[in-house]
C-alpha cells in the first residue's frame, strides 16, 4: 500500500490554503522504458470539503516524483471552518486509488 498524501490546510481571512504532497513514483513512458517497468502516474486528483469539490485536476506524465500541490479556496462559499476535514483522493494509471484527510487549522 502506498504511503498517505501529506496534507496541511490553513484558514486565514476566509481563504483556505491547502498544501499537499502525494507519495507516488510518477513513471513517465520514457522513465518506465529505461527502468523496464510499466508507465504509471497520477491521472486524476480531487479535493473535497464537507462533500463539496474544491479542487479537481486531470494530470499527465509531466509531474515529478512525489508531486507537491498548493491551492486555495473560499471557505465562506462552502461553509468550511476550522476543524473540518480536507479529503484528497487520487487515481493513477493502474487504477490504484489513495484517499487521505487533513484537518483545517
Amino acid at each position: 500500500m502506498a504511503k498517505k498524501t501529506r496534507i496541511k490546510a490553513k484558514l486565514k481571512k476566509g481563504i483556505v490554503t491547502v498544501k499537499a504532497m502525494a507519495n507516488h513514483a510518477m513513471l513517465s513512458h520514457q522513465e518506465a522504458k529505461r527502468a523496464k517497468k510499466e508507465a504509471n502516474w497520477i491521472s486524476q486528483l480531487t479535493a473535497t470539503v464537507n462533500g463539496n469539490v474544491v479542487f479537481e485536476v486531470s494530470t499527465s506524465q509531466f509531474l515529478s516524483k512525489n508531486p507537491y500541490l498548493k491551492f486555495k479556496f473560499n471557505a465562506d462559499a462552502i461553509g468550511a471552518k476550522k476543524g473540518d476535514k480536507v479529503e484528497i483522493t487520487w487515481v493513477d494509471m493502474k487504477g490504484t486509488t489513495q484517499t487521505s484527510k487533513g484537518k483545517i487549522k
